[in-house]
């Protein structure tokens, strides 16, 4: 197992320029200011924490051309967002600029200093300008449609587009867990519910328990991957224990994320046997439900809706006022559950220089074809 993720030293003078430098070189000597701009976010992105980035590239397979783009004012870190050059545009062989995420981060939105969306756009695409490795433009993939870093950069005159919308299931609201629950979801539903509970029931003592002991956390963490390997993710090699990468990088992401004060883990127990869990990081005012595992043996009883009712708690937090469902579309779990939903959205920006321009523009022209054939049919 790896060692705990260490807290960034440097004994360097501060970095004052702006500047895009390979990623990896970045982890190992990063701006004392990350968890700063972290804890006063633009947008919260657990996804781009330092204890998330660290765990992410000290274990997975980061792409070679990988780097970092900082922004900074004086001594100030301003923002940063990891970028790579993706040879693909959807069906089109473009090499472009694109952030860089992995399968296991579910947010795009780069890390951004509340109030500075502005400076940081103008000085991010001034870098990418002048970068002679940023080849025709700039996509940036799960972004908040509403979000002010979206809205900053469609107002920046640079000719950014929104390419593609979706939405996925988010959780906001007022109300307390049990006045949402009851608004939300539908009363036939709620009769099915709690029929699964008292069938549940009839098996033992079910208890819901949050992680709350530190030095419980690898217990925690070691039985989460085996529950989840358990199922149809470990039959279809899609599980985090699926190699000794994945299941370090999961080790060291809750290590971090615990030690930063921003995880939370809920398990499902009858008679203290786990059937469920799940782990949510906590970014706030926001926080992501990163993963979610159940005993099939008990999918007859709707384990993974039921705790995800106990989830529901997380209205009553008092420094969480949203949490985002990290879900594909139209997950029909979530989407029964929680009645919010997030614009998800690709933006493409192009980079100054004529042959960018026109590669950026050819693109949109087959975009917009594309559309009309598929409105058409």
């Amino acid at each position: 197992m790896n060692a705990p993720i260490r807290q960034p030293v440097s004994t360097e003078r501060p970095r004052l320029r702006s500047e895009i430098v390979p990623l990896r070189d970045y982890l190992r000597d990063p701006d004392l200011g990350w968890d700063a701009v972290a804890a006063r976010p633009s947008e919260p992105n657990a996804f781009l924490e330092r204890w998330f980035l660290e765990a992410s590239g000290h274990n997975l397979n980061v792409p070679a051309d990988a780097r970092m783009l900082v922004v900074r004012a004086e001594e100030q870190l301003i923002g940063m967002m990891p970028i790579t050059v993706a040879s693909r545009y959807g069906r089109m062989a473009v090499r472009h600029v694109e952030n860089w995420l992995h399968y296991n981060s579910f947010f795009g939105a780069p890390l951004v200093r509340r109030s500075f969306e502005p400076y940081f756009w103008h000085y991010a695409l001034d870098l990418l300008d002048a970068d002679p490795h940023a080849p025709s433009f700039l996509h940036l993939v799960a972004m908040d449609g509403q979000g002010p870093l979206a809205a900053a950069l469609l107002k920046a005159r640079r000719g950014a587009a929104v390419v593609h919308r979706s939405s996925r299931a988010m959780l906001q609201s007022d109300l307390s867990s049990c006045e949402y629950y009851e608004k939300t979801v539908r009363k036939k539903k709620r009769k099915e519910i709690g029929r699964l509970q008292a069938r549940l029931a009839e098996l033992g003592t079910v208890t819901f328990c949050r992680l709350s002991d530190a030095g419980e956390l690898d217990a925690w963490i070691d039985a989460f991957i085996a529950l989840e390997a358990s199922g149809w993710k470990g039959r279809n090699g899609a599980a985090l224990a699926k190699d000794h990468h994945t299941k370090n990088f999961v080790f060291d992401a809750l290590r971090g994320a615990h030690a930063a004060g921003r995880l939370e883990m809920i398990r499902l127990e009858v008679d203290h046997r786990v059937i469920a869990m799940l782990v949510n990081f906590l970014a706030p005012p926001g926080s992501f439900s990163f993963k979610i595992a159940f005993d099939e043996e008990f999918a007859r009883f709707s384990p993974g809706v039921l705790i995800q009712l106990e989830n529901l708690k997380i209205l009553e937090t008092p420094d969480i006022d949203w949490m985002d469902s990290c879900a594909v579309k139209d997950h029909p779990m979530i989407n029964s559950l929680w009645a919010e939903r997030r614009e998800v959205v690709r933006i493409s920006v192009p980079l100054k220089g004529k042959r960018r321009r026109a590669t950026f523009a050819a693109c949109r022209t087959l975009e917009r074809a594309a559309a009309l054939v598929r409105k058409a049919m």
